[in-house]
Parts: C-alpha cells; sequence; structure tokens
C-alpha cells in the first residue's frame, strides 16, 4: 500500500485522492453527458422484462455513450500515473475497448457483418469525422496549428498499410472467387495470415511510438502540468467496472439490430459503419476537438489518427483471430464499396497531414467527405 500511496500522490506533502474523491469527479466531469447514465438501468430493465426490441435498441445506443466517456477518463487517469510508455499500452488496451466488446459480442452471435462494419465504421468516424472537426476547431480557434510531421507521416503509412491489406482481399475475391471449402476458404488463409502479420506490425508500431522514436509524439511538455484526479485503485476499479457494464449494454444492443433494421428501415451497413461508431466513438470525438480547440493539436492527431490505427492494425486482426479460435469464419474481405471508401479516406488523411499543418478548411473537406459516404451507406441495398 505504501507503494501505491507515494505513486498516487499528486505532489510531494499532497496527500492522494480518497476514492470517495476519485469516483465524485469521475461522475461529475462531463456531467452533463453523464446524464444519460439513467439510461443504463433502462437497458437491463428492458432486456430482462423483454420488452420491445426498438425500446432495447434507444436504450442501449443511448446508456453507451456516457459509458464510453467514463471509460475514456478512467484510462487517461491511469494513464498519468503510469507515464508515457505504460500509459501509452494502457490507451491502446482500453482505448477502444467499447469497440473491441461490440465486436467481441457480435461475434459471438454469428454477426460477422456486423463485426466487419463496426470496425470499418470507427476506422472512418475517427479519420474523418473526429480528426476533420478537431482541425476545424483548431483552425477555427487558430489561423493555422501545427503538429510533428514525421510522426504524421508514419501514423498515415500505417494506415495506409491496412488499407492495402483489405484491398488484397477484396482483389482476390473479385478474381477468383471463393475457392476451396470450409477451414481451406482462400479468404480465410489469407485473411489469417494477414491479421497475424498486422499484430506484429502494431507491435512494431508501439516499439516505434513508445521506444526508438518516443521523441517524435512526446507531448509531456504540454501535459507536464497536469494533476491526477483519481488514484490508481479507484481508477482501476471503474476500468473494470465500466467494461462488465459496457459489455453487458452491447450485448443486448447487438441483439436488437436485425429487428431495427427491419423496422426502421435502416441498412444494416448504415447501423454498424456509422449509428454504432458515433457512439462508441462518443468520449473521443469531445476529447479530440477539446484538444484542438486549446490548441494541442498533437494530442487531437494522436487520439484520431492513433484511435484508427489501434482498429485496423490490431482489433479488427484480433477479432479474426477470436474467431478462428471459436470457430467463426471473419474475413477481411469487404464489398467493393467498402473498401473503396476506406481507400479514399486513407488517401485524403495522407495527403492533408503530409505538410505538418492544418486549417479549418482541411477539416471541414474531411467532414464534408464522411457526410457523404454516411448519405451513401444510409441507402445501400
Amino acid at each position: 500500500m505504501s507503494n501505491i500511496n507515494e505513486r498516487d500522490s499528486l505532489l510531494p506533502g499532497q496527500p492522494r485522492k480518497t476514492h470517495a474523491e476519485s469516483f465524485k469527479w469521475l461522475i461529475k466531469s462531463g456531467w452533463q453527458i453523464n446524464l444519460l447514465l439513467v439510461f443504463v438501468p433502462l437497458s437491463f430493465l428492458s432486456h430482462f422484462l423483454q420488452l420491445n426490441d426498438k425500446l432495447i435498441f434507444i436504450s442501449s445506443f443511448l446508456a453507451i455513450i456516457p459509458l464510453a466517456k467514463l471509460l475514456g477518463d478512467a484510462t487517461e487517469q491511469v494513464a498519468l500515473k503510469l507515464g508515457d510508455t505504460l500509459g501509452g499500452l494502457l490507451n491502446a488496451s482500453f482505448g477502444n475497448a467499447v469497440e473491441l466488446i461490440v465486436g467481441i459480442v457480435a461475434l459471438n452471435q454469428g454477426q460477422l457483418r456486423i463485426v466487419q462494419t463496426s470496425m470499418l465504421g470507427s476506422i472512418l468516424s475517427n479519420l474523418l469525422l473526429v480528426l476533420g472537426m478537431s482541425f476545424f476547431a483548431g483552425g477555427i480557434a487558430y489561423n493555422e496549428s501545427e503538429f510533428q510531421q514525421t510522426a504524421a507521416q508514419a501514423s498515415a503509412s500505417v494506415m495506409t498499410l491496412s488499407c492495402i491489406t483489405l484491398i488484397i482481399p477484396a482483389a482476390y475475391e473479385s478474381s477468383f472467387g471463393r475457392t476451396f471449402e470450409g477451414e481451406h476458404d482462400g479468404l480465410l488463409i489469407i485473411s489469417r495470415g494477414t491479421a497475424l502479420l498486422l499484430l506484429l506490425i502494431y507491435g512494431a508500431y508501439l516499439y516505434f511510438q513508445l521506444k526508438t522514436h518516443a521523441h517524435l509524439f512526446d507531448t509531456t511538455s504540454e501535459e507536464e502540468d497536469e494533476e491526477p484526479e483519481m488514484n490508481t485503485t479507484a481508477a482501476c476499479v471503474a476500468l473494470l467496472v465500466i467494461t462488465v457494464i459496457t459489455s453487458f449494454c452491447a450485448d443486448y444492443l447487438v441483439g436488437t439490430i436485425d429487428t431495427v433494421a427491419q423496422e426502421w428501415h435502416l441498412p444494416k451497413p448504415f447501423i454498424g459503419l456509422i449509428l454504432l461508431p458515433l457512439v462508441a466513438n462518443a468520449a473521443e470525438h469531445v476529447t479530440s476537438v477539446w484538444m484542438a480547440s486549446k490548441g494541442k493539436m498533437p494530442l487531437a492527431i494522436g487520439v484520431s489518427i492513433g484511435s484508427s490505427i489501434q482498429i485496423a492494425v490490431c482489433l479488427l486482426p484480433l477479432l479474426l483471430v477470436i474467431g478462428w479460435i471459436i470457430g467463426q469464419p471473419l474475413t477481411l474481405f469487404f464489398n467493393n464499396f467498402e473498401t473503396v471508401s476506406l481507400f479514399v479516406s486513407v488517401l485524403l488523411v495522407a495527403l492533408i497531414v503530409q505538410d505538418g499543418k492544418s486549417n479549418w478548411l482541411e477539416g471541414a473537406m474531411l467532414v464534408v467527405l464522411y457526410i457523404v459516404l454516411a448519405l451513401a451507406f444510409y441507402v445501400t441495398p
């Protein structure tokens, strides 16, 4: 306990935050969004009382928004105490916890298309909407924002690699169709081999970011005066509890998607690509835009592009491996329209960040592309 107490001290001679103070701060921080926590018990009640599927969907949908924010806040507090390296690893693990939970639940239920579309939707949401709104907010507050050019280009290159690995299965399917059957399916072999290689690349990217080239991504000078508002124990307990609650709400949400899609005449790709990512990325969206408006563009880019990389090079391959283990034939094959949508999004982002500067017009272009894609997915047959 003495080690924890020492680590939790804010400054020498200053007492650490108590558990009560820690949880009080977590609830009061961003209390406007936390008001939506009232939908958490409604989600549980509507499920156990077997009420209308639309009510379960709405209550679970709204419940995940504040849960995603609380998860982000608790993760940030633990990261502040662990330092840059371990904090970065923690953010890599928990930063996209909602997407991972939704993906595992959908995978377990055999909703393979929901897994694919929710992952792809999260990538597009972070790359276009979150980054675009951040550039726009930063451009309104400041005429021009600058960030580390080499770091941004390295991140864009990793995203380009992940995009290419999704193009190859689509090209294979278009050229040869599904060769072989069962475990010998050509797409399964390509996808599973690619997933393992992408996980290795993600490990290499983490090593690049946190060790060999940490100075390119270092933002400690901007954050050195920030003081933790939660002690380590309370933050870890919050992470565990919020993750468990979110998993239940995600389970209820995914279980009603088929009914809601039919009754509301919504294409399932639109639900997976647009609606679910908007919920899962709510906390990241607010954080990124707020950082950009305060002139901390490197942090905003780290939240948006960094999150996209985690999903594309870590979470999606990880879900594919999990599906491999439990017998779900998840692949990296996306239809041509989805593949092209990702390609043009990554291309636009790579072109915009290559000069190490941003302005409000570049942000507007990213947001417009996201809206165009949302309209296209809404009318998907």
